[in-house]
């Protein structure tokens, strides 16, 4: 599977991992809303499961991603300090997006 970070989310998502809450855990992409051609993601602090690939990414972050479910592989996480501040989440394979 796979996955890619601008640099900018990079950056947001260390500060996640660099938190209290975070020990043991790391980043997990999901899918909130199925639409069944395109879904809607989201980031939070999660432990792997046995249905779980660790994907490197490019930035020195491990992310979790479900390997059951087919729209996460792919998935781009970009962070945006302008306009609607937050991620933003996509994937160019299967049609889905999200910010936050």
């Amino acid at each position: 599977m796979k996955c890619k970070i601008n640099r900018n989310a990079a950056k947001e998502l260390k500060k996640m991992l660099d938190t209290e809450e975070a020990e043991g855990k790391m980043i997990r992409v999901y899918t909130t809303v199925d639409h069944g051609d395109h879904a809607h993601y989201d980031v939070k602090l999660d432990t792997p499961t046995e249905n779980d690939e660790i994907v490197k990414t490019d930035k020195d972050i491990d992310v979790l991603l479900d390997k059951t479910d087919r729209f996460l592989d792919g998935v781009w996480i970009k962070y945006f300090y302008v306009d609607n501040r937050g991620f933003e989440i996509t994937n160019s394979h299967i049609g889905g997006h999200h910010h936050h």
